[in-house]
């Protein structure tokens, strides 16, 4: 999520608990929101911000709930089960974690005519993992909460949870859900 970088407050500064971080050729200056969600229905169940320079894999271990018996996660997340807050806690260390490969460590030559298995593979478990992707699309284009509105991460956080659990309720209106999500709410 960007953040203003401009100066022009009473101190002169910029939001200190911000940063900056490039992605391909572009700097970026804000807060990342990082997010669990039910491969089921696409509702978010845990979200946690963090700074932009924070890299993806370091709020893994905070998105995995008590129930999750697998993990779906992009090429961000290679080595999760490696890190030594998985490798601590029984539960996290038992989840299968299929994460998505960087595209290019899967290639095959053109002269090969069969079917490229690995791509499938790959796929199937990117279709899986997209539905993180749209509350993101709720949250930004509906609401319009695309950038910061507040000076500091914990503000910014309280604001989103509210925008998350409105993108559940949108989400669940489309689906024609009702019925079911009063029944788990009550």
């Amino acid at each position: 999520m960007h953040a203003p970088s401009s100066t022009k407050n009473a101190t002169k500064t910029r939001d200190p608990e911000m940063h900056s971080v490039r992605k391909g050729n572009q700097w970026f200056f804000g807060m990342k929101i990082h997010s669990g969600t039910d491969a089921a229905t696409g509702y978010v169940h845990t979200i946690t911000g963090t700074a932009a320079n924070v890299h993806d894999i370091v709020q893994a271990h905070a998105l995995i709930r008590a129930d999750d018996h697998s993990v779906y996660g992009d090429s961000g997340y290679l080595g999760v089960e490696k890190r030594a807050e998985i490798l601590e806690d029984p539960h996290l260390s038992s989840v299968d974690h299929r994460i998505a490969k960087r595209p290019s460590q899967n290639r095959t030559t053109k002269a090969y005519a069969g079917v490229n298995w690995d791509k499938k593979i790959e796929h199937e478990k990117t279709s899986i993992r997209c539905k993180v992707e749209h509350p993101f699309l709720i949250v930004k284009r509906l609401f319009q909460a695309g950038r910061t509105r507040y000076r500091g991460i914990k503000k910014n956080l309280l604001r989103y949870y509210l925008l998350f659990a409105s993108a559940n309720l949108v989400m669940c209106l489309r689906a024609g859900r009702q019925r079911a999500f009063c029944m788990t709410m009550g």
